[in-house]
């Protein structure tokens, strides 16, 4: 039976370019995919009944065809959001038609009950929020930074009372702003004086400051494991926030205990890969000194020195784990 990977992305995305890459010199056949150019240049019919439990029927782009049943793996990058389709349409018909993009077209490319997810995007959503993710570190044994989820300005007072420094994060990044272009808002300190009443409008993160000696940017695929130490060269407290060009990284072996844990963590989740950021309050070499921050199920690693084994490592995946019926 044909073999066929899969890619949902969106047009411009260097990091599946490179996996895609990987996968022809293979000579594995892949389908690039942008749901949200449903309409003439994406086509399809889809079928089930009572002969069999799959989705069956053909997806068409205007470069390829596709056949459901030869989906073995599906890579799930960053499609562009349905509602991009639709923005000429008024409010109402936009939110309608995006909706049933995402339910009917979404709801069958999300279900193919024999191919592989890298990862499948319901595994990403219950993966996604802070909360959960701190959560199971704990569960797992790991050590995370004090961490308090509120917007009532004396318990705010009172978390900042009881640690030296305290840092203010994000639950999510910012949304597009009117030219279209999404930003971020990063890790910061705060000064307990400045508290006041406008906490109550939303929620908000506060984490006691660790007294970190570096940072970890831990990338796992399947089995496979790459670990880099990030630092800035201001020493920012969020080396998020500066040229990512100039960050100085060194390979760093990740003690077993943390490594199993990770493992666990993905597993929990549904999830096949992962980035997970830490704090180093001391050597490398001892778990202790390992503190948990987060853990990105969609996360970026092209930029990152070891993205080539990395590239390799989903290639992997998708062309000998996809289904397993190459």
């Amino acid at each position: 039976m044909a073999f066929t990977v899969l890619v949902l992305t969106a047009l411009e995305d260097v990091t599946a370019d490179w996996v895609i890459a990987a996968l022809n010199e293979r000579e594995v056949a892949v389908a690039r995919v942008d749901p949200a150019d449903i309409g003439p240049g994406l086509t399809f019919g889809f079928r089930i009944g009572a002969d069999g439990p799959a989705w069956g029927g053909r997806l068409r782009t205007a470069s390829r065809e596709v056949e459901l049943d030869e989906v073995a793996a599906v890579y799930c990058r960053r499609p562009t959001p349905y509602g991009a389709r639709f923005e000429h349409l008024p409010r109402q018909q936009r939110e309608f038609a995006a909706a049933e993009a995402r339910h009917g077209l979404g709801g069958v490319l999300y279900h193919l009950t024999r191919a592989t997810y890298v990862n499948h995007p319901s595994a990403v959503t219950r993966a996604d929020f802070k909360p959960s993710q701190l959560q199971r570190f704990v569960g797992l044994g790991l050590a995370i930074p004090p961490t308090l989820v509120t917007n009532d300005v004396e318990a705010a007072r009172k978390f900042a009372a009881d640690h030296e420094r305290v840092i203010c994060k994000t639950f999510r990044g910012l949304p597009p702003g009117g030219d279209g272009r999404t930003g971020a808002i990063w890790a910061q300190r705060v000064d307990p004086q400045t508290f006041d009443a406008a906490l109550a409008v939303t929620a908000h993160l506060f984490q006691a400051e660790v007294p970190k000696t570096a940072d970890v940017r831990v990338t796992v695929v399947g089995r496979r494991v790459f670990a880099q130490q990030v630092a800035a060269p201001d020493g920012a407290l969020d080396w998020r926030r500066g040229d990512w060009g100039e960050l100085v990284h060194a390979p760093i072996t990740v003690p077993s205990p943390i490594e199993a844990a990770l493992h666990s963590y993905l597993e929990s989740f549904g999830l096949i890969f992962g980035c997970f950021d830490f704090a180093l309050t001391g050597e490398g070499d001892d778990p202790a000194h390992w503190t948990a921050i987060e853990c990105n199920p969609n996360g970026q690693w092209g930029w990152l020195p070891d993205a080539p084994a990395i590239t390799t490592a989903f290639a992997d995946i998708l062309s000998t784990e996809g289904g397993g019926r190459r």
